[in-house]
């Protein structure tokens, strides 16, 4: 049987109503479901049958999201957390502990830095924090003995670099470990990193998946692929019994394709509890609906912004692979060909302080701790996402102070550039009227001398200011 499509995927995965059957995926909002005798119910206890028995650890509405999800990513299981940090934490911790150690791009999310090099550091498991762009060597010199795992973005969130996922797979594959990558920013629709040698698949659901800053979310995907008892002694928590479940060994009894997900469901979850309510998921479920539709216009918006702003002479650098400068435009044609994103970060001439007089003077563009959204958002990740981090932190993870994250929405394209162009124009008058304050008082050797070279430029820049409609606000 044909593979389907992956807009046909979107609309119709993971729910295929019996005669009689709701059409759109029912909302199974309760806590528990009953069972005609308590044998019945043992057997879930013991995962000896399938089936729900407390929405905590699993609801008939999220299974079927996670489903569709599952789909779309090629996977062999998959399910549903309450958050995109919840999904990473999951994936993580699912095959680590106190005292193993995970390698990890540099460049991720400022939140999920945090997650690994503050609050799991103090649980004891230890990171290493490699450059996307490092060599073989470099990676491989980043392993240790008891390293359990290799995690990445496909589009960083917010340097918006690309990471080579062949040679992260490759590296982590030599060191018998799986590689765990978020596709948030890419979508299976633009990227699907099992293709290219990623074990598991984490996402943010609230951002392109939701696409309409409803719910927030999370997924894990499992690609069944990555053998765990091959290298038993580095994963006793899914190649040894868990006693918690009368002895049961995930990897034996689950196979590749279920072991990881089941484990991660009945210990994480179940003592966790970091589940997406069933509302959410529904809520989820009509923003894939049209998922493949709207990533397309996303990366047209993005493109066409890109563009705009390369060049600008107010931008010092533009980030977004897909443009044919970009160091990350090769790897952009590799893995995504079809367009990465909605998301552009560009580097205003003037810092943080430009930054700041850049996101005021925005009037379409919202001012949100958002992204991916159909409505456009705006974030100066420094002084918002980032904040935690030093600056030594920020430059590692490519994100210098100045930096300006838009996250194009679903309007039109012209619109965004109009509202983008005006608020640079803001920016720069009010940054020519601070340089203008700044120069020194120099007499004219004639009343009737006319200034020439740069004080000329400075005097018309001075009689402009003189006339704008905005002085009296500066």
């Amino acid at each position: 049987m044909r593979t389907r499509g992956l807009g046909t995927s979107c609309v119709q995965g993971g729910y295929t109503p019996g005669n009689g059957e709701p059409r759109q995926i029912p909302i199974i909002q309760s806590t528990t479901f009953k069972y005609d005798t308590s044998e019945d119910m043992g057997k879930l206890f013991d995962l000896e049958a399938s089936g729900y028995f407390y929405t905590r650890l699993q609801n008939p509405t999220n299974d079927m999201v996670a489903a569709k999800i599952c789909e779309l990513e090629g996977g062999t299981a998959a399910m549903l957390t309450s958050s995109g940090q919840a999904a990473n934490f999951f994936s993580v911790f699912n095959i680590a502990a106190c005292g193993d150690h995970v390698v990890s791009a540099s460049t991720i999310y400022g939140g999920t830095f945090n997650l690994f090099s503050v609050t799991m550091k103090k649980m004891g498991i230890d990171f290493t924090f490699v450059s996307p762009d490092c060599t073989d060597e470099e990676l491989d010199a980043a392993f240790r003995p008891n390293t359990k795992a290799v995690f990445g973005e496909t589009i960083a969130n917010p340097a918006l670099t690309v990471l080579d996922i062949e040679q992260f797979a490759r590296a982590a594959h030599r060191h018998g470990v799986p590689l765990i990558i978020d596709n948030t920013f890419a979508t299976p629709v633009n990227c699907r990193p099992f293709e290219w040698g990623a074990d598991i698949v984490t996402h943010s659901t609230t951002k392109y998946m939701d696409g309409h800053g409803v719910g927030v979310g999370g997924a894990i995907v499992d690609s069944g692929k990555f053998d765990w008892m091959a290298y038993a002694d580095k994963f006793p928590g899914l190649c040894t019994p868990d006693d918690s479940y009368h002895g049961i060994t995930y990897a034996e009894k689950f196979g590749l394709g279920g072991a990881f997900i089941t484990k991660c469901t009945a210990q994480l979850m179940r003592d966790f509890g970091s589940i997406q309510s069933p509302q959410n998921a529904f809520y989820l479920n009509l923003g894939l609906e049209s998922l493949h539709v709207r990533m397309q216009r996303h990366c047209e918006n993005g493109r066409a912004v890109a563009e705009y702003l390369h060049g600008h002479d107010k931008v010092s650098a533009v980030s977004y692979c897909d443009l044919p400068d970009s160091p990350y435009h090769a790897r952009a044609l590799k893995y995504l060909p079809n367009g990465s994103c909605g998301v552009v970060s560009f580097e205003l001439k003037g810092g943080r302080e430009a930054a700041s007089r850049f996101m005021r003077a925005l009037k379409l563009c919202a001012i949100e701790t958002h992204v991916a959204d159909a409505r456009t958002c705006c974030l100066n990740p420094a002084s918002s996402t980032h904040r935690q981090m030093t600056d030594e932190q920020l430059k590692a993870a490519g994100v210098p102070a100045g930096l300006i994250r838009v996250s194009l929405g679903l309007e039109d394209a012209k619109d965004l550039i109009d509202d983008i162009a005006q608020a640079l124009e803001q920016a720069r008058f009010r940054e020519s009227l601070k340089t203008r304050e700044a120069m020194p008082i120099v007499p004219s050797t004639s009343p009737w001398s006319k200034p020439t070279g740069e004080s000329a430029n400075a005097s018309s820049r001075s009689r402009a200011a003189r006339r704008g409609p905005n002085t009296a606000r500066i």
